[in-house]
């Protein structure tokens, strides 16, 4: 049962200071209301603005992780085709190696060969200077027993022996060799005989009587004789040739009988086989 109003207790407000206190609890509880409210919005905002922060440097991260992950794409790629060529560059090296080890081989193979025929040519130029030596001194003594039975000289080719009017005389128009001669070409053909590896070219001449187309065949006829002699008398008939040369270089100048009878000669050029060519001339 409601206390009458004089019966409620001393201390307590009367109704409308009560509502008074509701109604100052209500402003205050709106107030907290909305300060709270407000708060709550601008923490609301503040939240959605870092999130949209966050939302861009989520995307800018991404971008970069994207473009970050293309680099080492790119960079993978690069690394890939660096190794190839790495692998290329240590094939083309070893191919090289190889190369400058079969071109040292060829090298060295050719060195020795080169040392080779190095020692060969030095053999055979001692060789030939020996031969040469040999030769020499064989043609010293060949042209010293010569010397003893008409004139011999020496020439680039060999020796040249005169069988002149003073040894052999020719008569005029006359390639035959008198009897009184056959012991001369005799003892030449022993001595020529008695040293081998030589060729014999015997060549013929006129003196300057006639024309020069019948003193060729003449001197012609008188080398033929004297070389027909020589091989009868037992040298090779392959080792001796014959020319004539007619009136050419005569040995005397003049036409008197003595100059002409000097000028009706043959000679016999001593030639070493191993300097003899198809067409010989006269040695000088």
């Amino acid at each position: 049962m409601p206390l009458s109003p004089h019966e409620r207790e001393p201390g307590v407000a009367p109704p409308s200071r009560q509502a008074k206190f509701a109604l100052a609890l209500g402003v205050i509880a709106i107030a907290l209301g909305l300060l709270l409210g407000f708060g709550y919005l601008r923490s609301t905002r503040r939240l959605q603005g870092e999130v949209a922060q966050l939302r861009q440097q989520t995307e800018t991260l991404t971008r970069q992780v994207e473009l970050a992950q293309a680099q080492s794409q790119k960079l993978a790629q690069q690394a890939s085709q660096a190794a190839t060529n790495a692998q290329a560059a240590a094939e083309q090296r070893d191919l090289a190696k190889q190369a400058q080890s079969t071109s040292d081989a060829q090298a060295e193979i050719a060195r020795q060969q080169a040392a080779a025929e190095q020692q060969k040519a030095e053999q055979a130029t001692q060789e030939a200077e020996e031969y040469r030596q040999a030769r020499e001194a064989e043609l010293a003594q060949l042209r010293q027993a010569l010397g003893q039975i008409a004139e011999t000289r020496n020439t680039a080719m060999g020796l040249v022996m005169t069988l002149d009017s003073k040894s052999i005389r020719f008569d005029f128009d006359r390639a035959t060799i008198k009897p009184e001669y056959r012991d001369i070409l005799n003892r030449i053909a022993g001595i020529l005989m008695a040293f081998k590896g030589y060729n014999l070219a015997v060549y013929g001449y006129s003196d300057d009587v006639g024309t020069q187309e019948y003193n060729l065949q003449l001197s012609q006829r008188r080398a033929q004789a004297v070389r027909d002699f020589l091989v009868q008398a037992g040298i090779a008939p392959a080792t001796i040739s014959v020319k004539g040369y007619g009136k050419s270089d005569p040995r005397v100048a003049g036409d008197s009988d003595e100059a002409r009878a000097a000028n009706r000669r043959v000679e016999i050029a001593i030639v070493d086989s191993k300097l003899l060519t198809n067409d010989l001339t006269v040695p000088k």
